[in-house]
């Protein structure tokens, strides 16, 4: 690719920016510029816009023309996606990059056709790993299936009715579908696409790497990757208001360790604690739960001898999915689950929400499966802890349902079919799930 040539102006523009150099020229004619960098390779110019002043345009010499492009600064220099220290650094990028585009545009357009991703790299380092992952199905819906005996079939009409005789389908074990992370990155040394195999180039920002595995390819490459991402506990830095299905697959475990965990404890000690989940324990102390997650994982420490207040892990559970990314019932969802809640028939409003449910990605939905079928086992002990469904419905809504957009007004507005999407899920879990 040509190098660099920088053209500077003769005398010292006043009204140069301190972010530019010699290289800037000040107000001047397209044609001007056309004419100082005539025929050599590589040369390039800043100039001011005749029509837009205070506007800046970058006059660059390849393929024997004059390439003009609009020119920022936010700290870094930058024309499109990429940024850049210093604008010699951003002329050099671009003219490798038109180097390469256009004298191997064919090749370029075609290097996608036959990857090696299937055969090769990361594929092949995670494949036995797959086949030993333990986790709930969804290659296809997990739709209840209706077993009614021909004699009793008339009697049997309404959805709900029928529901008193579902039985689900049998679980498949089988690997939680995540999407890669991919993130726009800068590569030290020669590196090649693990999608296609052909070299990135650049001088910076030459590729995409998925922050949760570490995959590298091509920006356009990431488009074709399939939904195969397998999280890197290295790279997973905590437990805490860390993405779900991320979590999940990095621990390999069907829920989140804090969810098995925190019930798990609640259930050996607190189900008749009068109050639970609605009082609240010491702030500092739930704080000092969470930190403990993200330090040691599943090796923390939640029993009686470290917190003896139980609501403290109760508090910590209701944080964690509180501070999720995204929530147990993700925010494309969320408003079919609030409009399920409105329908005023009973039984087509359970029909609703179990089509809603079907919808939930896979980790997310067994984590709901585990939460509702607990908060059930919580309704069975009002007597002691003063906790029905309705009550739960009321602490749990805003926490597992939260507005794609952060409304106050529309929270709100939502907050009682937010309660009531939780507490028909309790009270009929075994037919919802």
């Amino acid at each position: 690719a040509p190098r660099p040539k920088r053209v500077t102006c003769p005398q010292e523009m006043e009204t140069r920016p301190k972010y530019y150099g010699r290289e800037f020229h000040g107000i001047i004619p397209r044609e001007y510029a056309d004419q100082l960098l005539a025929g050599v390779e590589g040369a390039y110019l800043i100039r001011e816009s005749q029509r837009q002043p205070g506007t800046h345009t970058l006059a660059l010499r390849f393929g024997d023309q004059t390439l003009n492009y609009r020119l920022f600064y936010d700290g870094k220099h930058f024309v499109g996606e990429k940024r850049f220290e210093s604008v010699h650094d951003l002329v050099t990028d671009a003219l490798i990059t038109l180097y390469i585009e256009t004298k191997a545009a064919e090749y370029i357009a075609k290097m996608t056709t036959n990857p090696i991703y299937e055969h090769l790299g990361y594929t092949s380092l995670i494949k036995d790993k797959m086949v030993h992952r333990l986790s709930r199905a969804r290659s296809e819906p997990r739709r209840v299936t209706f077993q009614r005996e021909e004699r009793v079939s008339s009697m049997i009409s309404s959805p709900l009715l029928r529901r008193s005789a579902l039985k689900d389908t049998p679980e498949k074990q089988c690997s939680y579908e995540k999407i890669h992370n991919f993130k726009v990155h800068t590569f030290r040394g020669p590196h090649w696409c693990e999608y296609c195999a052909n070299f990135m180039w650049g001088l910076i920002a030459q590729g995409v790497r998925c922050s949760d595995c570490g995959l590298n390819v091509h920006k356009q490459c990431s488009k074709l990757v399939p939904s195969d991402c397998q999280p890197d506990l290295r790279r997973i830095k905590k437990v805490f208001s860390c993405d779900l299905t991320t979590l999940v697959k990095a621990h390999n475990t069907m829920r989140p360790m804090v969810v098995d965990m925190c019930i798990r404890e609640i259930e050996l000690r607190g189900m008749k604690s009068e109050g639970l989940y609605r009082v609240s324990g010491f702030s500092e102390h739930v704080e000092d739960v969470r930190l403990s997650f993200d330090r040691d994982g599943e090796k923390v420490d939640i029993s009686a001898s470290a917190y003896a207040d139980i609501n403290i892990i109760a508090g910590a559970l209701k944080l964690y999915l509180r501070d999720l990314p995204i929530p147990v019932i993700t925010f494309d969802l969320y408003s079919t689950f609030i409009q399920a809640a409105k329908i005023p028939n009973a039984d087509c409003r359970l029909e609703a929400i179990h089509e809603g449910l079907l919808q939930l990605p896979p980790a997310h939905y067994e984590t709901l499966r585990y939460l509702m079928a607990h908060l059930r086992r919580v309704t069975m002990f009002e007597k002691y802890n003063l906790m029905s469904a309705e009550n739960l419905g009321i602490v749990f809504g805003p926490t597992l349902m939260q507005p794609p957009e952060q409304n106050a007004l529309t929270t709100l507005n939502d907050m009682r079919q937010q309660k009531l999407v939780v507490q028909l899920m309790i009270e009929h879990e075994d037919v919802l799930f």
